[in-house]
C-alpha cells in the first residue's frame, strides 16, 4: 500500500536521484511506450538540473521499502508573461508498483504546489490508450488536444519525391519569389536575431486544440537565451531559415540533436510567417533540413515529430516528406481556478 511509500521533494537533485528517476522513467516507458527509446541517464540528469527557459522546476520522488524509487513527479512552472498561469506535469510510476495509490499521492502533492504557486492550469501529456488516460479522467482533467507522433527514416531505401535533390532544386522558391536559404548551429547570428524573433512569433497561431497554453513574445534576447539553454544541457540545435529579399525571415525549421549522438533526432519548431504562406516554404525548409542531416550528421537515421491532429497542413507536409504515424498522445488539462 502507498502508506509504505515515502514522498520526498528534491530540492537538490544528485546523481543518485537522477539515476533513480531514469530507472522509473525507463520502466514506465517500456510498459506504456514499447519501442520508444527512453532518454539516457545523462539526458535525464541534465533535464533535472539545468535551467529551463522562462520556467523553474519542482520535483518529487516516491521511494518504497529499502529506499528504492517507485515513482517520480516533475512540475515545470512557466514564468514568462502570457504563460505564468500554467504548469506542466511529468509523472511516472514503475509498472510493478501501480494501482497502490502512489500516483494519486504524488498528483495530490503536485496540485497543492500549483495552488501555492497560483497556477490556474495544469497540463500533462500521456500516451494514447494507456492507463494514464483513465488516471487523468478520474482526477478531473479534460482531454484538450490529441497529438499524432510521426517518424521519418532517413535510411529508407526509397526516398519520397519531395526529398529528391532534383525535386528540391525545382521547387525551391528562390528563383521566382526572392527567397534564400540560410542556416546555423546553436545561437542565431546577430544579424538575423531580430528577424528570427519576429518569425518565432508565428508559432503563436499553431493549433493547440482546447489547451489554455497561452502565448509567447519572442525578441532577440529570448532566442539567444533559448539556444544557450539547449547548449548548456549538452544538446545541439540546428536551424534552417527562409529569408526574403527584403530581409524578412519568412519561415524556419529546427532540429534537436540530443546529447550523446543517439540515432533519433527531434523536430522542434517549424513555422512560416502568415504573409509568406502558400508558397511551399514549409516543405522546402524541412526537405532541405533532411539533406543537411544526411550530409553533416550521418549517425542520425530517424527524425521524430508530432503534430496536433487538426493541424492538417503540417501533417500533409510531413506525410509528403515520408513521415509515418507510429503513436498517439493526448494532452490533458486540469482547471485549478475553481476552489
Amino acid at each position: 500500500m502507498s502508506d509504505s511509500v515515502h514522498l520526498t521533494p528534491l530540492h537538490h537533485v544528485s546523481a543518485v536521484h537522477a539515476a533513480g528517476w531514469h530507472q522509473v522513467l525507463a520502466a514506465s516507458m517500456a510498459h506504456d511506450l514499447p519501442g520508444v527509446p527512453p532518454p539516457g541517464p545523462g539526458k535525464v540528469h541534465a533535464q533535472l538540473t539545468k535551467p529551463a527557459l522562462d520556467s523553474h522546476r519542482l520535483a518529487w520522488t516516491a521511494t518504497g521499502p529499502g529506499g528504492l524509487p517507485v515513482a517520480v513527479a516533475g512540475l515545470r512552472l512557466f514564468t514568462s508573461p502570457g504563460r505564468d498561469h500554467l504548469a506542466e506535469l511529468e509523472l511516472h510510476v514503475d509498472p510493478a508498483h501501480r494501482r497502490r495509490g502512489t500516483g494519486s499521492r504524488l498528483l495530490s502533492t503536485v496540485v497543492a504546489a500549483c495552488r501555492t504557486e497560483k497556477r490556474r492550469s495544469l497540463v500533462v501529456e500521456v500516451p494514447g490508450d494507456s492507463p494514464g488516460e483513465a488516471f487523468c479522467e478520474r482526477w478531473g482533467f479534460r482531454r484538450a488536444l490529441t497529438l499524432d507522433h510521426l517518424i521519418l527514416r532517413l535510411d529508407a531505401p526509397a526516398a519520397p519525391a519531395a526529398l529528391d535533390e532534383a525535386t528540391i532544386s525545382e521547387v525551391t522558391p528562390a528563383g521566382h519569389l526572392g527567397y534564400r536559404l540560410t542556416g546555423w548551429t546553436g545561437t542565431v547570428p546577430d544579424e538575423l536575431a531580430d528577424a528570427f524573433a519576429t518569425a518565432k512569433n508565428a508559432m503563436n497561431d499553431m493549433p493547440v486544440g482546447d489547451l489554455d497554453y497561452g502565448s509567447l513574445d519572442w525578441d532577440a534576447d529570448r532566442v539567444r537565451t533559448m539556444a544557450q539553454v539547449v547548449a548548456h544541457r549538452g544538446d545541439t540545435l540546428l536551424t534552417l531559415a527562409a529569408v526574403h529579399a527584403d530581409g524578412t525571415m519568412a519561415g524556419y525549421t529546427e532540429i534537436l540533436l540530443p546529447h550523446g549522438a543517439p540515432p533519433r533526432a527531434q523536430q522542434y519548431d517549424t513555422a512560416v510567417v502568415p504573409a509568406h504562406r502558400g508558397h511551399g516554404l514549409g516543405l522546402w525548409l524541412k526537405a532541405a533540413m533532411v539533406h543537411r542531416l544526411r550530409a553533416e550528421h550521418p549517425h542520425v537515421v530517424e527524425v521524430e515529430t508530432d503534430n496536433a491532429e487538426d493541424n492538417v497542413h503540417m501533417l500533409a507536409v510531413n506525410h509528403k516528406l515520408g513521415f509515418r504515424s507510429y503513436r498517439r498522445t493526448c494532452e490533458f488539462q486540469l482547471d485549478l481556478s475553481a476552489p
